[in-house]
């Protein structure tokens, strides 16, 4: 019987994943965690839990008798580059702590990486799942040598450790973490409210992006895949759709026909412009038969449909203050 612990499960694919897991296995057999209380009730067992605490953590897995582990606590690539010793200790420790515990109890562990691994030298088109990466972050450089504690803990100890290289997530459920990507969930925000959207990116900064449903798919089948079929030692890449911001911007004008964006990039345009504008998934799809459902127009549909009767974006309303905004918005 599978036993899962998530732990960040308040955050951007935890909360999505934890219903997917209880789906799967039962409410009973999935313990969320966070170092903070949810803001709205659950009917899934929640607890306070720091990844930081070794002792917690080991205590944790003991009481609820737990066999997968979901790490999915981080500081994220921008908000990264403003606490950056933070950023390392959280996601670096957090990391080593759960993979020795996996050790210690017999644990089968998911933890994401990404495509901040990646730089300057990965080719742009179709970075392949084994190339140059040279991360240019700190959010980048944890998840690149946490990729390396994974592959050492697989080799020296046996620890059963799978792992995805996500590109950007889109999601209707929990707001965004602080990522460099986290435009393409804010600018639906501000056009569900009437707003022009103030995008830090360029129009033409093409990234890879995968939308919410398929990011939690990808993460249980690579979970359920057998561990015979898994050559990769390390993290899968893998893909769902790349697009610009202006390219994003248009696809929601079908939707919201007035929507402006002024194009005001700042620090987050050169992280952008380092990773590459879409990756190559051929091992995922190989090896565990991964394959993405979601292109940008369903994408942009169904965020419309989910946030047009949230209380999180208002049903749009003309806003006639923004048809004085200057040329410069644009796309």
């Amino acid at each position: 019987m599978t036993r899962a612990l998530i732990i960040g499960a308040s955050g951007q694919i935890g909360s999505e994943l934890g219903m997917a897991l209880a789906r799967e296995h039962g409410v009973e057999n999935v313990v969320l965690t966070d170092i903070v209380m949810p803001s709205a009730p659950s009917p899934q067992c929640f607890e306070l839990l720091d990844v930081l605490d070794c002792k917690a953590l080991h205590g944790a897995v003991t009481r609820h008798g737990t066999t997968e582990v979901y790490l999915l606590a981080a500081l994220l690539s921008a908000a990264g580059e403003r606490a950056p010793q933070r950023a390392w200790d959280l996601n670096m420790r957090g990391l080593t702590n759960v993979l020795e515990v996996a050790r210690q109890h017999g644990l089968r562990v998911f933890w994401p990486s990404s495509i901040a691994v990646f730089g300057e030298s990965t080719p742009k088109e179709h970075a392949p799942q084994v190339c140059a990466t040279e991360p240019g972050t700190i959010y980048g450089i944890s998840k690149l040598a946490g990729e390396g504690w994974c592959r050492w803990y697989r080799k020296q100890h046996g620890v059963d450790v799978r792992s995805l290289r996500y590109p950007g997530l889109i999601s209707h459920g929990a707001p965004p973490g602080g990522g460099t990507t986290d435009y393409a969930v804010d600018i639906f925000h501000a056009a569900l409210q009437g707003r022009a959207y103030p995008c830090y990116l360029q129009s033409d900064a093409r990234l890879p992006m995968m939308y919410m449903p398929d990011a939690v798919r990808a993460a249980v089948e690579l979970m359920r895949a057998p561990g015979e079929r898994l050559l990769q030692a390390g993290a899968y890449n893998v893909a769902g759709v790349s697009f610009t911001p202006g390219e994003l911007a248009e696809a929601l004008r079908h939707h919201v026909p007035d929507l402006l964006v002024e194009y005001r990039p700042d620090y987050r345009q050169p992280i952008a412009a380092s990773w590459p504008q879409s990756v190559d998934d051929t091992c995922a799809r190989a090896e565990w038969s991964w394959a993405p459902r979601y292109g940008l127009a369903e994408i942009v549909a169904d965020m419309v449909r989910h946030l047009s009767s949230s209380k999180a974006a208002p049903t749009h309303l003309p806003n006639p203050s923004l048809q004085s905004s200057p040329a410069s918005c644009v796309s």
